[in-house]
């Protein structure tokens, strides 16, 4: 019998501490692991504990559970299980043979590899194998029958199998042989590796033997937090029970069983952490009450040369209700590229202007936050409001000047990059703070910009992006956000044709672009590498600009060049002199991808598109269609790979850039979609966010339903801490 504990919740966290020990031990501790894999293993798989590596779940599963025979094989087919006779062996690099295996002495290490003939009665088959050759000759005799699983390939005209699993077979088993035991008949799961895995001896196999040491250790130490009443609700077998069948499936029935208990407990608690900030922010009462739109708001619109569209007045009110309601604002701002973003994010900090306050503008880089600057000069023109920019290579003097219009409140609207976060940049009263293109900004960054708040409460946060976002990475990426949609482009806008030209071509094109020069048009032309590296075989910028002068000489065209290792004064001056039409063609990065506004820009050449992910083609293409004249989208590329062809083809059907993000979803992942870590969430382990959404929909929805019943989580203490752990670093900046 347990002695009393004078305190309840002490006794509680010690047996939960004891039982998190099992999962927090080091997995050099298991048999067959030790110093050297534990460190391979951590190194490779980011791998270092018993409950990490439960959680390392396998790819895919190859089902051991049938049989093929010899004549029925072809080199095409993935994993096939064979039951056989070996009828011969060969050994290659001795001078012994099967002929004389007795009579001469074998060097074993002279040996390069070991031919064993197989025979199931429809047919003979060759195996090889070039490691483990000596326990293969003396194990594999002729006559006696194997079970061999592997993938066949094609040599000179005949099947075979280079390094087959091997096990007994039924009737070799009963005879006392020594190789194992009999195959499970199950499936046996696939885990990502390395070739520094292989060669450290990490093979399938050993990962496999890990697994299950791992379960039989830390598996008791699993504490399911999921209510009862919720996984009978959703359907939900127990934690212990998915963890054993996503690595050693009973049968498929489980295998599934298994899989939507893991996807579906992932998502739940990436949408519990993420609705319980929005909760808790909806419920504040500190956020900046801003109820006028002002003087300097009314002067800007009246004064647009333009109309606004329907989805900008949309999506300006229901940025005015969020700022007049008391509570602090985080909106994202959704818009495709050339959608007017940009003017929305000026009314709204006049908006803020009009209340007393002061607004910013984070861009990611310096030709982005000038670009902005040179556009809300344009339009601030009228209102007599202040602005100023804030970069790197601002000079001191300029630095000093914006530092003291910021802190007695002069300076009105502040854009910059990341000179903005620094200590010393000091806001009188900081009441908006609008970030561009925030997935190129760690959440650190962005906290820090939240913290120069000076009048009590936090600023409002206007979180924009011209990268078409697919809802289900939308919803796991800004799930605690509101979300405003620009669907809508300006009246006038020109489709942009795109094509898709291999090198053959490129002789052709130079011909193109020099009709489009002739007749008063520029051209863009984009380079995914600055230099030439061993690794990659890829046409250079560097080696690309020279061919285009050569192409192109001065002074008949001129060139300018821009990326991102030039000094911030040369690349100012080339991108300026392209703005202003000097310069007929700009060759660059793409540092170029955001933020360039050239009306006159006709061509959009994108050198090597395979390189890219097609949100980033699309975002390149963007930078032509912005004037009156017909758009061109050039995608060089001579790859052959049919995923490639595919998403080329993708980006010459469509201009539509959210059906784009589905497709870019879909095809590279989510973890590749843009620099998904860079939020603070947890990766995905087993859900798929490109083929996920009916679950992650349910999932957001058994969310609510209970932060609805019990917003605190005081009602469930276990997924309180499990939210607390997996999120602290999100939750540590965002609330």
């Amino acid at each position: 019998m347990f002695p009393k504990f004078p305190n309840k919740d002490l006794f509680m966290y010690i047996c939960h501490h004891m039982a998190q020990n099992g999962l927090d031990m080091d997995i050099q501790f298991l048999p067959g692991v030790g110093p050297k894999r534990s460190a391979l293993l951590k190194k490779e798989l980011a791998v270092g504990t018993i409950g990490e590596l439960i959680r390392l779940y396998p790819f895919r599963y190859i089902d051991k559970s049938s049989y093929i025979r010899i004549c029925d094989i072809r080199p095409d087919m993935a994993h096939v299980q064979i039951r056989a006779r070996v009828t011969r062996v060969e050994l290659f690099g001795n001078p012994a043979s099967d002929a004389d295996r007795n009579d001469t002495p074998l060097k074993f290490n002279t040996i390069k590899r070991i031919s064993v003939w197989i025979s199931d009665g429809t047919g003979e088959m060759e195996t090889v194998f070039f490691k483990g050759i000596k326990w293969m000759y003396e194990k594999l005799k002729p006559g006696l029958d194997f079970v061999f699983f592997g993938k066949p390939v094609s040599f000179n005209g005949r099947i075979n199998m280079v390094h087959p699993d091997v096990d007994p077979s039924a009737e070799a088993s009963g005879a006392g042989n020594p190789y194992g035991e009999m195959p499970s008949g199950t499936m046996t799961g696939v885990y990502p590796s390395t070739e520094k895995l292989k060669t450290g001896g990490v093979t399938g196999k050993v990962m496999n033997k890990l697994m299950e040491a791992a379960l039989s250790k830390g598996l008791p130490s699993v504490e399911e937090t999921m209510p009862e009443y919720l996984m009978k609700q959703c359907g939900l077998v127990p934690l212990h029970f998915a963890l054993r069948n996503i690595h050693f499936p009973k049968d498929m029935a489980s295998l599934e069983k298994a899989k939507y208990r893991l996807k579906f407990e992932e998502l739940f608690y990436l949408q519990l952490s993420l609705l319980k900030q929005r909760y808790v922010r909806s419920r504040a009462d500190n956020g900046i009450r801003m109820p006028r739109v002002g003087e300097a708001f009314n002067r800007c619109y009246d004064a647009l040369p333009f109309p606004l569209t329907g989805a900008q007045k949309r999506v300006i009110t229901e940025i005015r209700d969020d700022m007049k309601s008391g509570h602090q604002m985080n909106r994202l701002l959704q818009g495709d590229v050339g959608s007017g973003k940009t003017m929305v994010a000026v009314l709204t900090a006049l908006i803020a202007i009009g209340n007393g306050y002061q607004a910013c503008m984070m861009a990611p880089t310096e030709v982005l936050a000038q670009q902005h600057f040179k556009n809300i000069q344009k339009f601030l023109e009228p209102t007599g409001v202040r602005t100023a920019l804030l970069t790197g290579s601002s000079k001191t003097a300029e630095r000093r000047e914006v530092h003291a219009g910021l802190e007695d409140g002069s300076i009105g609207i502040i854009v910059g990059t990341h000179a903005l976060i620094e200590d010393n940049v000091v806001f009188r009263n900081l009441g908006l703070a609008i970030i561009d293109e925030q997935h190129r900004f760690g959440v650190e960054q962005r906290s820090k910009l939240w913290r120069k708040a000076s009048c009590g409460a936090p600023p409002h946060v206007l979180v924009m992006t011209a990268t078409p976002i697919p809802r289900t990475l939308a919803m796991t990426l800004y799930g605690d956000l509101d979300v405003s949609v620009i669907d809508e482009l300006p009246p006038g806008r020109k489709p942009i044709q795109t094509i898709h030209a291999t090198e053959g071509k490129r002789p052709a094109l130079y011909r193109f672009m020099r009709d489009q020069i002739a007749l008063g048009r520029q051209i863009f032309i984009v380079y995914p590498l600055i230099n030439e590296t061993e690794k990659l075989d890829y046409q250079s910028l560097e080696a690309g600009a020279e061919e285009i002068m050569n192409k192109f000489p001065f002074p008949e065209y001129k060139t300018a060049v821009v990326h991102g290792k030039q000094l911030n004064d040369v690349k100012k001056f080339n991108m300026d002199a392209f703005a202003a039409g000097r310069a007929d063609i700009l060759v660059a990065t793409s540092v170029i991808e955001v933020g360039v506004d050239v009306p006159n820009a006709s061509v959009m050449v994108i050198e090597s598109a395979e390189r890219f992910g097609l949100s980033q083609l699309h975002q390149l293409r963007g930078r032509v269609g912005r004037g009156k004249h017909k758009s061109y989208c050039i995608l060089l590329s001579d790859n052959r790979n049919p995923e490639t062809r595919e998403r080329l083809k993708v980006m010459t059907e469509t201009a539509d850039g959210f059906r784009i993000a589905e497709e870019d979803l879909r095809l590279r992942g989510p973890g590749d979609f843009f620099g998904q870590r860079q939020h603070g969430l947890p990766a995905m382990r087993a859900a798929d966010l490109s083929c996920d959404m009916p679950l992650l929909q349910e999932a957001q929805t058994a969310a609510e339903e209970l932060l609805r019943q019990d917003p605190g989580l005081l009602l469930h203490p276990a997924m309180r801490e499990k939210v607390t752990r997996l999120f602290s670093a999100s939750t540590e900046t965002l609330n």
